[in-house]
């Protein structure tokens, strides 16, 4: 009898390419292959890619050039590339990577198992579809802890901001139906999930292809109905797009978190212009204010870019200034990447790199001050936080609150008083907050 053929997959990049690799590895596995952890196990590596920026790209590259080392001292047999860089440099990828058995567009996903089979009979595999055919429908063999998952609703963008290379990979958006969605929560919830997390390009734009109609707050209250999830979070809204129902729908719903992702990119009108985004300070103040002012205890997150062409530095001085008074309690920022074949990389009076640089450093210096101060306010506080393991080198259990985002946020660090081992991954317990660690919070069980 033939040995089973061991896969492993690397996924890279965001959560959206997370469910991607959760298609193909329910796929796989119900095609009867061995599914390993370890690409250093496996007969087949599959790196499922994020091109998305050039950092990204350099870690693909990385990864694809481990993957050859491995296959050339006999451990990989086999190397295939999907995802965003796939897609991207599909004629690159043949031609400067000979090894690489097959290159795979995001529409080809469906067909890993035969793409498998074929590379195992030493064929080359290039293969690409049309990107709107992209299917996100399927079983999915859940990648992320047990207690929590990634619930795409929607894939590509329509939104052509001027530096964002999302619309020429993954094309327009394209909304999933609400029925699909429903149906693939529910599996999660008897599987035992109790945290959905809601991941699209833009989540709020969801439903307007489909129904005419921003149909995000909909979604969330047919979610709500679902028993057995408890938290719903929602990443990467519009800020145009925070609608009064949407605002509502998150005040009212118990199970929807009070945390908003809600990525600015800038505050001055100008430079929002030349991104192709709408909007400006005023409009963000208020729209903030408003958040803050009828969402008690709302946890805002945001992301920003510096030195887009362009910017001066009275305009970057009036991006410091207003995320020092907005107080943002998540914030990530970026040094402008001049992404090849966006209309931002083309306009004039592109910023030094090592200016783009220095202004995000300044700008994440300053929201490590905010977050020391936010992290401090929180203790003595006691909040209901989910179990996701325990450190033995601190002899500690560690989780979330509402507070934080897997996977992108912190962690608290708790004490129990049960037993070692009484708690398990996936539990909800009160945990009462006792001090700071850099990122990440201390405290006890209650």
């Amino acid at each position: 009898m033939a040995e089973t053929i061991k896969v492993g997959m690397v996924s890279l990049g965001c959560p959206k390419n997370q469910c991607d690799a959760e298609l193909m590895l329910a796929k796989i596995a119900k095609a009867g292959f061995k599914i390993v952890n370890e690409a250093g196990l496996a007969d087949v590596v599959i790196i499922n890619t994020c091109g998305f920026i050039q950092s990204a790209k350099e870690e693909a590259i990385e990864e694809i050039m481990e993957a050859i080392n491995r296959k050339n001292d006999g451990i990989n047999k086999k190397i295939i590339v999907t995802g965003c860089l796939a897609e991207r440099y599909q004629k690159q990828m043949d031609e400067e990577f000979p090894e690489i058995d097959a290159v795979v567009g995001i529409a080809k996903n469906d067909d890993i198992v035969e793409i498998i089979n074929s590379v195992m009979l030493d064929r080359r595999v290039i293969t690409f579809g049309d990107k709107l055919c992209h299917n996100m429908e399927g079983d999915k063999l859940q990648s992320t802890l047990p207690h929590y998952a990634y619930l795409r609703i929607a894939d590509g963008c329509s939104n052509k901001c001027s530096y964002c290379a999302i619309p020429l990979i993954r094309g327009k958006m394209r909304s999933r139906k609400m029925e699909n969605i429903i149906e693939e929560a529910k599996k999660f919830a008897e599987n035992g999930v109790k945290e959905l997390v809601i991941v699209a390009q833009d989540v709020t734009a969801y439903g307007i292809d489909l129904y005419k109609k921003y149909a995000l707050p909909d979604l969330l209250k047919q979610l709500c109905k679902i028993d057995g999830i408890k938290w719903i979070r929602l990443l990467y809204c519009y800020p145009e797009r925070m609608t009064d129902e949407l605002i509502e729908t998150i005040k009212t719903e118990d199970k929807v978190l009070n945390y908003i992702d809600i990525p600015i990119q800038h505050c001055n009108k100008e430079i929002l212009r030349n991104m192709y985004r709408g909007g400006d300070e005023q409009s963000l103040r208020e729209l903030f204010a408003k958040l803050r002012r009828e969402i008690p205890g709302v946890v805002l997150r945001t992301t920003l870019i510096t030195g887009f062409p362009g910017e001066t530095e009275e305009q970057f001085s009036e991006l410091a200034e207003f995320v020092n008074d907005i107080k943002f309690e998540r914030l990530g920022c970026f040094a402008y990447p001049a992404e090849e074949d966006t209309p931002a990389a083309e306009m004039p009076d592109q910023v030094d790199e090592g200016e783009r640089q220095r202004r995000a450093d300044i700008i994440t210096s300053e929201q490590e001050i905010r977050m020391g101060e936010y992290y401090a306010g929180m203790i003595g506080n006691t909040y209901e936080v989910v179990c996701e393991g325990f450190d033995r080198y601190s002899d500690m259990y560690f989780g979330r609150s509402m507070h934080f985002a897997p996977e992108i946020d912190g962690m608290i660090y708790f004490t129990s008083a049960k037993d070692k081992g009484s708690l398990t991954i996936g539990d909800f317990v009160n945990v009462k907050i006792t001090d700071v660690l850099e990122n990440n919070l201390l405290g006890e069980q209650v």
